[in-house]
């Protein structure tokens, strides 16, 4: 076996393609030039051949830090066979010369590998399935297994759904939410256009994400960060944009047509039909408060507005949902839930296998900002999935342990300056 660096684009990607590993977008070349371009981090692509055929590859991506040292994170991990000790051994003792080479502080793993199976409330299944034994074996590697975190405070989150997208769609929609799969049974009543775009969407898209992270209270990226996110994975035939519009004189149009049809449903009911009518009054007061916000944002927004939007990753036979937000108005209209069946169709259609909505929290009954958004998810009935989570390969011990104090530190501070400049400018 040799230990070899900077692979050529295509043989990096038709490994990371081709092969019977999990496999994560993020090992993909194109995610290494997108840190590249909107990071500043510099990526590596480094393997193992056999016989001439790569049969381990990574990527790492350096951060150069302060006296010339620098830690290397690998996200989602190597693509090799961590069942292989053999192999995990040399790649783990060769990676960690190639890094001690640049000064590289340690390297950060953090393996797309499933933890064990676990309930709706995030507990461990008693169903004897568990990869402990591959923790075990980076441990006796001399990688630290680090703190389980439960939120989006890691490199990238520890839970999230991932929906089966193999089973018949009939299937897929009764383990959908009843609720939602209540709003998705009207069949969009308002018309909601839901297109695929162009990077020209990039700049509403930037605009939404503002809104959702300042109504959410979490921190997003900048223009030019998702500008490249879609452009340099589009590139690659790895990215798509999905958005919402609405025509709103149309959309208050239908909404005077719904509430004359429902009034009429209530002239016709009989006052004993089991609730009934009292439904069809709720359902009648609601139309009517909700024409009164539709003419309200009528006098303050364009007619076709862009509601909401998601850029969704593509790699292998897997889709991830990564960044989406939404406008902080027509709310009712229940946009997200119809573009997310929307993406989820045409994953099923294209032969995607599996559809990840990319991060979760780990504490569900915690009633945190990330709750609203692990609720949205739950209902499209995918698998809650846990992580195995992140390991450092320790390098230069005194060091390591001052940047990983200071540097948490340093960020942290600096996504509360961003949050409170970015708070202002919306």
């Amino acid at each position: 076996m040799n230990f070899i660096s900077n692979i050529k684009t295509k043989d990096f990607d038709d490994f990371a393609k081709n092969n019977n590993l999990r496999t994560n977008f993020m090992q993909s070349y194109a995610w290494g030039e997108l840190c590249e371009k909107s990071k500043n981090l510099t990526p590596h692509y480094v393997g193992i051949k056999e016989d001439n055929q790569l049969i381990a590859i990574a990527l790492l991506l350096q951060k150069k830090l302060p006296l010339g040292f620098s830690y290397f994170y690998s996200p989602r991990g190597y693509i090799i066979d961590f069942n292989n000790y053999t192999l995990l051994e040399f790649f783990t003792k060769n990676i960690k010369k190639y890094v001690k080479n640049k000064k590289g502080i340690f390297i950060k793993i953090d393996p797309d590998i499933e933890l064990h199976n676990i309930d709706d409330n995030a507990n461990k299944m008693d169903d004897n399935f568990n990869n402990y034994h591959l923790i075990a074996s980076l441990k006796n590697l001399g990688y630290t297994h680090l703190r389980e975190s439960k939120g989006f405070e890691s490199s990238q989150p520890r839970y999230t759904f991932q929906l089966d997208l193999t089973k018949p769609i009939e299937d897929i929609r009764k383990n959908i939410h009843s609720t939602t799969r209540k709003i998705l049974n009207k069949n969009n009543p308002y018309g909601l256009e839901i297109k695929t775009g162009t990077i020209t969407e990039i700049k509403e898209f930037n605009y939404l994400m503002k809104l959702t992270s300042s109504r959410n209270n979490f921190l997003c990226n900048d223009y030019n960060y998702y500008y490249h996110f879609y452009n340099i994975l589009n590139n690659y035939n790895m990215s798509t944009i999905y958005y919402t519009t609405i025509n709103i004189e149309d959309i208050i149009e239908k909404t005077k047509i719904f509430i004359a049809d429902t009034k009429k449903q209530i002239e016709f009911t009989s006052d004993t039909s089991n609730g009934e009518k009292n439904d069809l009054i709720s359902k009648l007061t609601k139309l009517k408060t909700n024409l009164h916000l539709f003419n309200q944002h009528q006098k303050e927004y364009p007619n076709n507005l862009l509601i909401s939007a998601m850029i969704v990753v593509k790699h292998q036979d897997k889709i991830w949902t990564v960044h989406g937000g939404n406008h902080n108005v027509f709310h009712e209209l229940n946009a997200s839930y119809l573009m997310y069946y929307q993406i989820l169709l045409d994953a099923k259609n294209d032969g995607y296998k599996i559809m990840d909505f990319f991060g979760t929290t780990g504490d569900p009954n915690n009633n945190n900002n990330i709750a609203g958004i692990h609720l949205f998810k739950k209902r499209f009935g995918g698998k809650y999935v846990e992580f195995i989570g992140e390991f450092d390969l320790i390098i230069y011990k005194i060091p390591y342990y001052i940047f990983t104090k200071i540097i948490p530190l340093y960020r942290r501070i600096k996504r509360k300056l961003l949050k409170f400049k970015r708070g202002k400018s919306i």
